[in-house]
């Protein structure tokens, strides 16, 4: 039996609660994935795999069922503690080539720079895949130019949560998630 998803979707969470187990499950509640049976997996976008919205997505899927993902996460409990967890997606032009996702979680990076890391990471994976030759010392948007102009790499993107520990005693998790349907 061959299991290749055929379509994905992205979300993201938040979660509060002074259990840090509680605090995650708050947070796949707030990416609205708590009711599945959630497997993590490495991070390959299948060849002709579709992208639709989260919406679309949970329509598809029954509780209990067993769903696999790529997903980031972290938590702390560090009052002012910024976290962040992202997702990066790098998709061929070649839609019968397989692209990446890349899971990212950091303390102190706003989503912005966490969001841009994990689009420069997936980005990077599929270009040594498809032989394009860059400097991985170059700045993130020098090699973004160059994957762009390579015209092997047709879109990246990232999903990307961040929270602010609030409150002494309270577990703060940020979750960002590829989900795979079957």
């Amino acid at each position: 039996m061959r299991l290749i998803p055929r379509r994905v979707f992205f979300t993201r969470g938040v979660g509060r609660h002074r259990e840090k187990l509680a605090s995650f499950e708050m947070a796949l509640r707030s990416a609205g994935i708590e009711k599945f049976n959630l497997v993590r997996v490495s991070s390959i976008l299948p060849p002709n795999c579709e992208i639709v919205s989260r919406e679309e997505g949970l329509a598809e899927l029954s509780p209990g069922e067993i769903v696999f993902c790529v997903l980031s996460e972290n938590s702390s409990n560090e009052p002012h503690r910024l976290i962040t967890a992202s997702i990066g997606c790098a998709i061929p032009k070649n839609s019968n080539l397989y692209g990446y996702l890349s899971e990212h979680h950091s303390f102190g990076e706003s989503e912005k720079e966490a969001g841009e890391y994990a689009e420069d990471l997936a980005a990077s994976m599929l270009a040594t895949t498809l032989g394009i030759d860059f400097d991985i010392d170059r700045d993130y948007d020098e090699r973004r130019d160059i994957f762009r102009l390579s015209d092997k790499i047709v879109k990246t993107f990232n999903v990307t949560q961040s929270a602010v520990v609030e409150r002494k005693g309270e577990w703060t998790t940020v979750i960002a998630c590829a989900v795979f349907i079957l």
